[in-house]
């Protein structure tokens, strides 16, 4: 080799470490003892550790919180196999805990990493030594992150009632629908309660819709601490409400009816200066096999209702078919 290839060379390699140590991703090269042998600028960067520190250390001493178990898995394939091996943000958000010094509004403190670790293999064609390479994707997973909490929140508002939180009437519905058709294949018993509030026209008359709003919300609200995790509580439309009881037989839901009314009856609602109490009434359906349709039971329910008001109020009616 002449002088001038020597020179050559000398170049090519002086311009190889510094893109190794000016590169805008993590380098670390491992040993199969997992020693470091290449710790570039990246890395002394984000942990704060120099590479004369780094290098020659044990990565998982350096690094005392890794999830070395799961590291040490892909390691040993890369080795073994001779083939890269992958882990993206989603599948694990990081692993160094390095912090995020991107200038993102709502970011996060720590970096999201991708992670590649690549076979490099000595002069006998077997894997020598593997390079970890550690990618920051924090913009990315932050803007990801942000487009799927606004597609929940999205899809959250399409179901709810903007007064009240609960279910809106339309997607109410379907979860009817989809718990009728549940029920005509198990053959369980569901039920279902429809209530109004009694005599709320001369609330929203006499003190305006504002307070007819608060008796409104006050309501939805014991309605909800009232309902379980599994139950499906709504607002039908303006002063009606609904509750859906998957699994929950007659008396079961007559238990829940009147917890509900009872409640209700001893409650005051405060808005400005103004003390209300209000009643409410009741109608409660079970599911039964001769229902053709979701609609059928609701109206089952509806007429029990029908029945409690034309009673007095401020009761719970049962469903019951009149021609046995």
């Amino acid at each position: 080799m002449t002088a001038q290839e020597k020179d050559s060379d000398l170049t090519d390699m002086h311009w190889m470490i510094q893109m190794l140590q000016t590169v805008d991703v993590g380098l670390v090269v491992l040993d199969s003892d997992n020693k470091i042998l290449l710790w570039n600028s990246f890395m002394e960067n984000h942990s704060g550790i120099r590479s004369s520190k780094a290098l020659g250390s044990n990565l998982y001493q350096l690094f005392p919180h890794l999830p070395q178990a799961w590291l040490q898995r892909k390691l040993d394939a890369t080795f073994k196999l001779g083939s890269p091996a992958y882990s993206t943000w989603e599948q694990r958000p990081r692993l160094f805990d390095f912090k995020s010094y991107r200038p993102l509004t709502g970011g996060s403190e720590l970096m999201y990493q991708n992670l590649t670790l690549m076979p490099l293999q000595g002069a006998d064609n077997t894997t020598a030594q593997v390079c970890l390479l550690v990618y920051d994707v924090t913009e990315n997973a932050i803007s990801k992150l942000q487009l799927e909490a606004a597609n929940q929140e999205l899809a959250r508002l399409s179901r709810t009632d903007r007064l009240t939180e609960l279910l809106n009437r339309g997607y109410w519905e379907e979860c009817l629908n989809l718990e009728f058709l549940r029920e005509q294949r198990s053959g369980g018993e569901s039920s279902l309660i429809i209530f109004d509030i009694d005599h709320f026209k001369p609330v929203n008359d006499t003190y305006g819709h504002q307070a007819g709003d608060e008796v409104i919300r006050c309501v939805a609200q014991l309605l909800k601490s009232t309902a379980r995790e599994t139950d499906f509580a709504g607002r039908y439309g303006g002063e009606e409400f609904v509750l859906l009881l998957p699994d929950t037989p007659a008396q079961g839901a007559l238990e829940v009816a009147e917890r509900l009314r009872k409640t209700l009856e001893s409650t005051q609602v405060e808005y400005e200066d103004l003390t209300l109490q209000v009643t409410i009434s009741l109608g409660i359906s079970v599911f039964s096999p001769d229902l053709v349709s979701a609609t059928q039971w609701l109206e089952r329910a509806d007429q029990a209702l029908y029945q409690a008001k034309n009673s007095g109020r401020n009761q719970a009616h049962l469903w019951q078919n009149q021609k046995k």
